[in-house]
């Protein structure tokens, strides 16, 4: 299997729960070249959302934020998984986890239709360590 993996770290946004509140944020970022590697959106009840950012260039992310007066939570740490796409492609990764006697609290993959595909992984934060030592990052 052939994969690339490394540690990141992502930050948190609280917003409205209304239309353009993703795309005004991400354009703001965008603008001023914060590339992000991951990007999540999800509703936090009736009135707001939690917008999930996992940027290549945190200093950068952080710096364009606080002039934008954008209030982030973190950073949280991740670790990310990118490769080919094949049958089985999770399995090696998850073994090395499961031999460490990690468990995963939480993951999110997708195949990009192109024979690639991105897989997060979020462990208890006091399972960190081992499970990047695991995973030899």
């Amino acid at each position: 299997m052939s994969y690339k993996i490394r540690k990141l770290n992502y930050y948190y946004a609280i917003t409205q729960d209304k239309p353009g509140e993703a795309h005004k944020i991400l354009s703001i970022l965008a603008d001023v070249g914060v590339n992000q590697l991951a990007f999540n959106a999800m509703q936090m009840g009736p009135e707001r959302s939690q917008i999930t950012l996992f940027p290549e260039d945190e200093s950068l992310l952080l710096n364009v934020a606080k002039k934008a007066g954008l209030n982030l939570d973190g950073p949280y740490q991740a670790i990310l998984v990118q490769g080919s796409d094949e049958l089985g492609a999770l399995v090696e990764v998850h073994e090395k986890l499961y031999n460490a006697n990690i468990n995963i609290a939480s993951s999110t993959a997708i195949a990009d239709g192109n024979g690639s595909y991105g897989y997060l992984i979020y462990v208890r934060p006091d399972d960190y360590n081992r499970a990047a030592e695991a995973l030899s990052i």
